[in-house]
């Protein structure tokens, strides 16, 4: 087992499991509990899209899919805000454009781009250093808000209207929910792709929401599941030559049937 470590592209992959699988399955227990894993799915795509402007540009696609996934996020909280529209129906159109456009700006490009894919479809072993120091940055940013707004984030999840009276704003921390799970898509497509980067937020969570109730120890079942499940499904698709992408997710669909069967059980 000790070669993995002897190549720089696998133990720069590891560390990127680690992060990876921490931060998504962390925001997940928000997803899973607020019912936001089809607007996860609105964000990733929309996100496609500003990595296809970025090359398409020359621009660094890191930047042009946060504020896709910016513009994705602001437009589901201005049409849905107090009730002017219904969630699903904004995320379908929303979602729809930002997909037209990633079309669009494919179309326009004029040569095949293989790093591009890596974004699509996902590839772990070639994250690179400078890749990691950016996970690490924004994945700070990302636990560092959930810790400093622990609390509110916690009222606006369970029970908006008690937050309201508590003088708590409601609609602003939905949307940092939301900001929040677009930089965490961000952060993690070019590791796991577009495709699988919402399972790795919903399932982790939803093994745990399957084995406990309580919050704290869903917030610490959750990134024990993502992490575990990265880093096995990294080996395993190291040893057999398989796609670690897909190999994580088998893995952690694996693990949620057993929590489920637990929890019929008990």
């Amino acid at each position: 087992m000790s070669e993995i470590f002897q190549y720089d592209f696998m133990r720069h992959a590891l560390l990127a499991a680690v992060l990876v699988g921490g931060i998504c399955s962390i925001i997940g227990v928000y997803v899973v509990l607020k019912g936001l894993s089809f607007i996860g799915d609105g964000v990733a795509h929309a996100s496609f899209g500003g990595v296809v402007l970025g090359f398409l540009l020359g621009i660094n696609p890191l930047v042009t899919s946060l504020l896709f996934a910016f513009i994705m996020v602001s437009l589901v909280s201005l049409f849905t805000g107090r009730g002017k529209m219904k969630t699903d129906p904004a995320i379908g159109v929303f979602f729809s454009f930002m997909m037209a456009l990633a079309i669009l700006f494919i179309g326009l490009m004029r040569s095949y781009n293989a790093e591009l894919y890596s974004y699509l479809f996902g590839s772990i072993i070639s994250v690179t250093v400078n890749d990691l120091f950016i996970m690490l940055a924004l994945g700070i940013l990302v636990l560092g808000t959930v810790v400093a707004f622990f609390k509110e984030l916690l009222y606006v999840t369970f029970d908006p209207e008690m937050a309201l009276a508590s003088g708590i704003r409601a609609g602003h921390f939905n949307f940092l929910i939301l900001a929040l799970l677009g930089l965490t898509i961000v952060i993690s497509m070019k590791s796991v792709g577009m495709i699988l980067v919402l399972a790795l937020i919903v399932i982790p969570a939803s093994c745990a929401h399957q084995l406990t109730r309580d919050i704290k120890m869903m917030f610490l079942l959750s990134p024990l599941f993502g992490i575990s499940s990265s880093v096995g499904g990294l080996f395993l698709s190291y040893y057999f030559d398989l796609p670690s992408g897909a190999t994580i997710v088998i893995i952690l669909t694996l693990i949620f049937f057993l929590t489920a069967a637990k929890r019929v059980k008990g």
